[in-house]
């Protein structure tokens, strides 16, 4: 008779696979895979000779679940065979119990994550052991439970991706509209006039160093951005730490709609990213690493900010950057203000700025969906994995 709850071990082995391959295989370690949806973002082939003895063979028949730093939640269920690196563990389920789809998401319920996360060795890099992730507890209902549940999660799944290719399709229009009518700007193929920087800001604001709590504010209760509230070029108010008390609360480091910030210190291929700012809740604070950038008449954020995070114009920003630590590069305000960016006419900047305002709003719609897709998401979780 199948038990209701069972220890992983008893429906599962970490084996590695013996199928014949051929000569050019996949090998995957954890950099291509994405974070909680087990989305390989790439495909690396090598030669079957010069894959070394520490990585695993693995098949279609198995799970990968990366035992190094587990709460990144990185868990595939692979559409090809061949190798991973040491980090990723093979787990083959016995199928007459198990099915691969219900595993990779017990794997990925906040259930075990939450469990394997207490069992971790080493601080820096923390692994799961073998040990303690075979003796975690599974819930386990007949096959056609599974399969049923499997299948409403993977409804869900797909819901959630595709509402972020919505959003991203729409990203990528902006930067399409953007060429199409500025053309590209690291050659200013169309000859626009190509200021200084400094010529185009009345002024850029400094942020404020504070002592904050590890966690974020409740409610409006005062707070200051993480650098990553910007750092991947939009606005994430979410992104935040509560200071230690309310009456460290400065009126000028406040943030507020239409204000442009970049990020004028983080890794060299981060630093230097915009965000402009379309809503935002009150008595949130700009912290020291990050500048408000305020615009002239001639000079539409929304542009200067599309401009910014460009692909074609961002060696440009990066080459602004100094320091002699590479895991965080700096930009002053003496080198961003001399610059040189192509200022196409403000009535253009304008329209292109509307069309941008445009898109945002429907992104915005699509960003509420998403919302109610991810937390719909969590409850089915929740409710079949505790």
């Amino acid at each position: 008779m199948i038990k209701k709850y069972c220890k992983l071990q008893e429906v599962v082995n970490i084996t590695p696979s013996k199928k014949q391959l051929s000569n050019n295989v996949w090998l995957l370690n954890l950099d291509m895979i994405e974070q909680q949806s087990g989305k390989i973002i790439q495909y690396h082939f090598v030669e079957k000779n010069s894959i070394n003895s520490s990585t695993i063979q693995f098949d279609t028949d198995t799970v990968l679940y990366s035992k190094l730093r587990p709460n990144l939640n990185k868990v595939v269920l692979p559409d090809k065979d061949g190798y991973a690196t040491s980090e990723i563990l093979p787990l083959k389920p016995d199928l007459s119990v198990l099915t691969k789809e219900y595993l990779v998401y017990f794997l990925r319920s906040s259930y075990f994550v939450n469990y394997i996360c207490t069992k971790v060795s080493g601080a820096k890099m923390p692994r799961a052991s073998r040990k303690e992730l075979l003796n975690s507890i599974i819930p386990l209902p007949p096959l056609d439970e599974q399969k049923r549940i499997a299948a409403i999660l993977d409804k869900a799944t797909e819901l959630i991706a595709l509402r972020k290719q919505q959003i991203e399709k729409l990203d990528l229009l902006v930067k399409s509209r953007f060429i199409e009518m500025f053309g590209n700007p690291a050659t200013n193929s169309m000859k626009w006039d190509t200021p200084c920087l400094s010529d185009c800001l009345l002024n850029i604001d400094n942020g404020k160093s504070f002592v904050c709590e590890n966690y974020c504010r409740t409610g409006d209760y005062p707070a200051v951005l993480k650098l990553s509230a910007a750092t991947y070029g939009y606005y994430n108010p979410k992104e935040n730490k509560a200071v230690i008390s309310p009456k460290l609360f400065i009126t000028k480091a406040e943030v507020h709609a239409g204000d442009l910030l970049f990020t004028r210190k983080n890794t060299p291929d981060l630093v230097g990213m915009c965000a402009y700012i379309f809503t935002t809740p009150p008595k949130l604070m700009m912290p020291d690493l990050i500048f408000r950038l305020n615009t002239k008449a001639n000079c539409n954020k929304i542009f200067l900010w599309q401009l910014i995070n460009l692909g074609l114009f961002r060696p440009r920003v990066q080459s602004l950057s100094g320091g002699s630590a590479k895991s965080m590069s700096n930009i002053s305000k003496e080198r961003l203000g001399k610059m040189r960016i192509p200022l196409p006419p403000l009535p253009l900047q304008n329209e292109f700025a509307s069309f941008v305002n445009h898109i945002e709003k429907i992104k915005s719609t699509l960003q509420q969906s998403l919302e109610k897709l991810e937390l719909n998401y969590k409850a089915l979780m929740q409710t079949y994995f505790g």
